[in-house]
């Protein structure tokens, strides 16, 4: 028996896999590498590089092959700013390739899928913090395609019997992280140390999570027993883009001169100011270490390190 997990070889689904193979698992990993690493991979875990798009029989037999008795769904396009220009791509990557693993789970007789989903199904909410049960209202194409991912896999559990934990995620950085705010500023500083383009207007104030409370939050979920299991997991409190960028050039020693883009959103369909309610976790005994402001810290020093 072993635990299939997409996205495996990426920012937050490799962490997973450490997680899983310390706690003893047997883990298989599939990834189609647009994103991910090899190097990011667990050398305990046996790695296959497919696509869930165009793969499906592969996965079929990777399945057979391996007695897979859950499922981790991580993979997925993790660049939100992409959907206003290649909506395609999202659904593709998002939408389509859920469809396909539940699928091939349905076929497997495999009950139990943990899925990542994100702050941004619930778009520009009116109550902050914002809890599970508010609306999922998304203004993202990469919003909307989390939205159709969990309604299908909730489908799946009610139609077919299987077991699943939804987690909406805040933003998550830390060690291993290719894209957001924090990596874009490093870029940005080596290529030009002397001025530092932000896109909007600095004053976009969202929370964030490091990597390590992230991973905790999820296993830490999975006591929860319902046939869909929905988490928020974030921070409890928010942190500026300007200031952001403060930490950034701190860190690197730095002091350009910032030059804002101007607007509310850094780009289409950004939501400009985002908390999420985690009372529901912290009520079963939860709770994050790090705020997000000790979060930005510690994730630019990896990220220095790593670059």
């Amino acid at each position: 028996m072993a635990i299939l997990v997409t996205g495996g070889a990426g920012f937050i689904g490799s962490h997973v896999v450490d997680r899983l193979i310390d706690e003893g698992n047997d883990v298989v990993v599939v990834d189609n590498l647009s994103s991910g690493r090899m190097d990011f991979v667990n050398e305990n875990a046996k790695f296959y590089r497919i696509d869930l798009v165009e793969d499906t029989e592969k996965l079929i037999e990777i399945f057979k092959m391996h007695d897979i008795e859950e499922v981790w769904h991580i993979a997925a396009n993790p660049d939100v700013r992409i959907g206003s220009e290649n909506p395609d791509e999202i659904y593709r990557n998002n939408i389509v390739a859920t469809y396909n693993l539940l699928e091939v789970m349905r076929k497997a007789g495999v009950r139990k899928i943990v899925f990542t989903s994100t702050s941004t199904v619930y778009g520009e909410a009116k109550v902050i913090p914002t809890p599970e049960d508010y609306p999922t209202i998304p203004i993202s194409i990469y919003g909307a395609s989390k939205v159709a991912c969990e309604a299908l896999i909730a489908s799946y559990c009610h139609t077919f019997d299987m077991k699943s934990w939804i987690y909406r995620f805040a933003n998550v950085i830390g060690k291993r992280s290719n894209h957001g705010v924090i990596y874009d500023f490093i870029m940005k500083l080596r290529n030009n140390p002397n001025e530092l383009v932000i896109l909007g207007d600095g004053e976009q104030n969202k929370s964030y999570i490091y990597i390590s409370d992230c991973v905790d939050a999820m296993f830490f979920g999975l006591k929860a027993e319902d046939d869909v299991n929905i988490f928020n997991i974030g921070s409890e409190d928010q942190i500026k883009v300007k200031r952001i960028a403060e930490i950034v050039c701190e860190e690197m020693g730095l002091n350009p001169v910032f030059k804002f883009t101007g607007g509310r959103r850094g780009w289409k369909g950004d939501v400009p100011v985002m908390l999420l309610s985690i009372e529901k976790l912290k009520s079963m005994g939860w709770k994050p270490k790090y705020n997000s402001e000790q979060a930005v810290r510690k994730a630019v020093r990896d990220l220095l390190e790593d670059l």
